[in-house]
């Protein structure tokens, strides 16, 4: 039998998370049966323990009566792949040029290793998760992907070629109606299946943000490696409107990586998602604290 002598610190503690619980119940109560697509990525997925902490998050969310939908990235990963492979890759804006050779690397290592991994972890914290691509069900039609480019002597502007990567065409949200309904939860790699047939490498924050708009979810968030969105003195912005978003990145107060990212908020959002969170993924139990608690802890965006 279990020791009930009363301990006071043990009782502050336990105090704590009776207020807690409390705090979480009108959130639990809001989101029952509402569907969140959280797109796992950054310094969190390379941290084992923050690893096994996003997969208790989200058993938890599942037992809770909310419906989460994971989408992954692996950047780091591939580039490691790709050096022990002693295959180069280049980059333009940020995205990985992916020839036949890289995407067949792409795939094997996002399908593959990391999908698995995360299905693993999720399974050992008592839930039951099933990893998937875009080719699956056909859940995610691509098209190649362009992007122009001005030389600034002649001012002529030229499209450049990034190979096999993508950006999604269409969603079918069939394949995850299926999983609404059952205790399973999706693992989503960001691979794609183009109209004749090739196979698309596509960022993994552009793909979550379509399936959000697609599955109808309330919320997405982005676990990144910063705190959110910025001001110019620094200071994390808690909340932005699409408006107010769109201003920032014309005055430069958002610049480099947080762009592309705050673009795919945007148009999540104006897809039907409810807002879209920008988090710091290596902060523990990131999406627990911004969905149950009053003040949330990463930047929101929402429709104007």
């Amino acid at each position: 039998m279990a020791d009930r002598k009363f301990n006071l610190s043990q009782a502050k503690r336990w105090l704590g998370t009776a207020r807690t619980l409390i705090e979480a119940l009108p959130y639990l109560r809001q989101y029952e049966g509402q569907t969140f697509v959280i797109k796992y990525g950054g310094h969190a997925m390379g941290d084992e323990r923050l690893a096994q902490d996003f997969a208790n998050d989200i058993v938890l969310l599942k037992h809770a009566g909310i419906v989460p939908i994971v989408v992954h990235g692996g950047g780091p990963q591939i580039g490691k792949m790709l050096e022990r492979l002693r295959i180069e890759s280049s980059f333009v804006d940020g995205l990985r040029v992916t020839d036949a050779e890289t995407v067949d690397i792409v795939e094997m290592v996002l399908s593959g290793k990391i999908n698995k991994s995360i299905v693993h972890a999720i399974s050992t914290a008592g839930g039951k998760a099933v990893g998937l691509s875009g080719k699956d069900g056909g859940l995610l039609t691509a098209r190649k992907l362009t992007r122009t480019k001005r030389d600034p002597d002649s001012n002529i502007e030229r499209i450049l070629d990034l190979g096999f990567v993508g950006e999604p065409e269409t969603v079918d949200p069939t394949i995850l109606e299926e999983f609404k309904k059952s205790d399973l939860i999706p693992v989503i790699a960001p691979i794609g299946m183009g109209s004749n047939g090739a196979t698309y490498n596509i960022n993994a924050d552009t793909v979550a943000g379509a399936i959000a708009a697609a599955a109808g979810a309330v919320r997405m968030f982005l676990l990144t490696d910063v705190s959110g969105v910025l001001d110019k003195a620094g200071q994390l912005i808690p909340e932005l409107t699409v408006s107010q978003a769109r201003a920032l990145m014309e005055d430069g107060t958002i610049s480099g990586g947080m762009i592309p990212k705050l673009e795919t908020c945007i148009n999540s959002v104006e897809g039907g998602v409810e807002a879209a969170v920008i988090l710091d993924g290596r902060i523990p139990h990131v999406t627990l604290l911004e969905i149950f608690t009053e003040a949330g802890i990463g930047t929101m965006i929402r429709a104007d």
